[in-house]
């Protein structure tokens, strides 16, 4: 028995230390910058994304420094990560992968951040998509901002995704209809060094999370914990 538990914390080791050499520096440090973005959205409230809703997600995706020329150029996409609600604990993150469609991605700023909120089971069931188009196949909304959600229109409170872009600091709802979100399978084999599909990660829980997304776990738990205080 000793001996298989050896073995099993050795292959266990093996397969952490694949992940963190596989991994490359723009994987890590997307990951810090998603990890800042959500840090950030803490110290906006007033005028940040509604802590109700926050409390009523059941996924969270952060998409950094998304810049405008990967919705002008074909074939270009902004990467990031998600993860959604396990109980009062967060799946390991899947990294996601957001492009432009047919219609075309509303952006505004040269650069943002984007953040998806996913609100309910059709939603999360979108992320296991090999490819969903926003606002044809997954129905999104410009998220409202502030503490008071009264105002939300009928098209937000039936969304399935909420979305909302940051720039210089500035958390406003964006339109994203029109773009395509997509899995990032290759990245995701580099973190958890093996192949993982989104619903290992984020519905089944059989992932547990590895020490390179240690700094977005710890500030998504932040900020659940402080909407939910409010």
């Amino acid at each position: 028995m000793k001996k298989l538990g050896l073995t099993s914390s050795v292959a266990a080791a093996a397969t952490l230390l694949m992940s963190a050499v596989s991994l490359g520096a723009s994987e890590g440090k997307r990951i810090e910058e998603a990890a800042t973005v959500l840090r950030e959205l803490r110290s906006t409230a007033e005028k940040g994304i509604p802590e109700d809703l926050l409390k009523r997600a059941e996924c969270v995706a952060v998409v950094p420094s998304l810049k405008k020329a990967a919705f002008i150029v074909g074939g270009e996409y902004g990467k990031g990560l998600v993860s959604c609600r396990k109980g009062s604990k967060w799946s390991a993150p899947s990294f996601l992968l957001i492009g432009k469609g047919s219609v075309g991605f509303q952006i505004g700023a040269e650069s943002v951040d984007l953040v998806l909120l996913v609100m309910n089971e059709k939603g999360i069931n979108r992320l296991l998509s090999d490819k969903v188009a926003l606002g044809a196949e997954a129905s999104v909304a410009a998220g409202p901002v502030g503490r008071d959600t009264r105002a939300m229109t009928d098209a937000q409170l039936k969304a399935e995704m909420l979305s909302y872009s940051r720039a210089q600091g500035v958390f406003a709802g964006v339109d994203v209809t029109g773009g395509v979100l997509k899995p990032d399978t290759d990245d995701n084999r580099k973190l958890y060094g093996r192949r993982v599909s989104p619903r290992e990660l984020l519905i089944e829980g059989s992932v547990d999370p590895v020490a390179a997304t240690a700094a977005f776990m710890r500030e998504l738990e932040r900020s659940a914990a402080a909407a939910a205080n409010h």
